[in-house]
């Protein structure tokens, strides 16, 4: 079965993956969120609905802003006899909430959901919100990594990794915690004396911030601006951990990036966390436990290695692109019937 993924209107261009996950481009979107639905069946990513191959029948359909873009889609591509279940691009708790700010949009997903074939849920705490919105089936399905596909494996010998890695970027979402983040590893750090590293996307309001953090200099190491997708995993590759105290229950690609590296994660409530890193994340456990949790892996780093081969166990039974697709298909199948 090949997936077409739409996002009616979207910023993201076409893109086909007739060779699955592929081999590492940073020219183009990484096999990975919903590209990762397309890719893990060779299908294909679409920002128009007539772009779709008319032998594709089956297709996710992503809800965004433009509710209106999306129900007309949803129309012309039952029109064609296509089975369509929807999904919302943003899956985060806050991100549902700004989409659905007002009675008129929340309208439109009801209709949407009544509509649709089905609903794939991105985190378990959706499913409730899409049945409740009228979808008539709904699957939880997380978003795949290629971890099966060697060309995506990033990892780094253990010996050569220092540091720690901070995995969120956004000072201005509260949920995501980040400044707390990094206040709270400043003092591990300084008394471990491993550095942290962090992106800065913000400019220079951004460096403002972080000069205020007062962190020894030699133990905060700040990245300006983007990276291409492949150069950003190897560089999250030399470090020891990930850590994040992101409350947001997104889908958890930062989870997927450590993944792809072979990194332990430390916190974060999103799904990849929660699947591939239960010992680890920071549903159900407070601040203190995630920090303490971190100190007790750098002092032993043989256990980052136990964790890291549970990980990539848990993600090849639960998130591998096999997974997927076969979950995918057996959707599909069903609703279509």
């Amino acid at each position: 079965m090949k997936l077409a993924v739409l996002n009616p209107g979207g910023n993201d261009p076409e893109q086909h993956f007739p060779d699955f996950a592929g081999a590492p481009d940073g020219n183009t979107h990484a096999p990975v969120n919903f590209h990762g639905f397309a890719a893990c069946t060779g299908g294909g990513f679409y920002r128009k609905e007539a772009a779709i191959p008319a032998d594709t029948k089956h297709v996710v359909l992503l809800l965004r802003h433009d509710l209106k873009a999306c129900r007309q889609a949803l129309i012309d591509l039952r029109g064609e006899k296509k089975t369509v279940a929807i999904s919302f691009k943003e899956a985060g708790a806050f991100q549902i909430a700004e989409l659905l700010a007002n009675t008129n949009k929340l309208r439109l997903v009801t209709e949407i959901c009544e509509r649709a074939d089905g609903a794939i849920a991105t985190t378990p705490d959706l499913v409730p919100f899409l049945t409740g919105c009228g979808a008539r089936t709904v699957e939880f399905i997380p978003t795949p990594y290629p971890v099966e596909d060697p060309r995506w494996n990033f990892a780094q010998p253990i010996e050569e990794r220092r540091g720690i890695f901070i995995g969120t970027r956004e000072f201005n979402t509260p949920s995501r915690n980040h400044l707390a983040a990094l206040i709270g590893m400043r003092y591990l750090c300084e008394a471990m004396q491993e550095p942290v590293t962090v992106f800065n996307m913000d400019g220079w309001g951004g460096r403002r911030l972080l000069a205020g953090l007062r962190y020894p200099e030699p133990l905060l190491r700040v990245v300006q601006g983007r990276k291409a997708y492949p150069d950003y995993l190897k560089l999250v590759a030399r470090h020891k951990i990930v850590f994040q105290l992101d409350a947001s229950a997104v889908p958890g690609q930062v989870a997927g990036d450590a993944l792809l590296c072979r990194v332990p994660c430390i916190g974060g409530n999103g799904t990849t966390e929660r699947l591939v890193f239960p010992n680890l994340c920071g549903h159900g456990r407070t601040h203190e436990q995630l920090f303490d949790l971190t100190a007790r892996l750098l002092e032993h780093p043989h256990d980052c290695k136990a964790l890291t081969i549970e990980a990539e166990e848990l993600a090849n039974n639960r998130l591998s692109f096999g997974r997927a697709a076969r979950q995918l298909e057996e959707f599909f199948n069903r609703i279509a019937r």
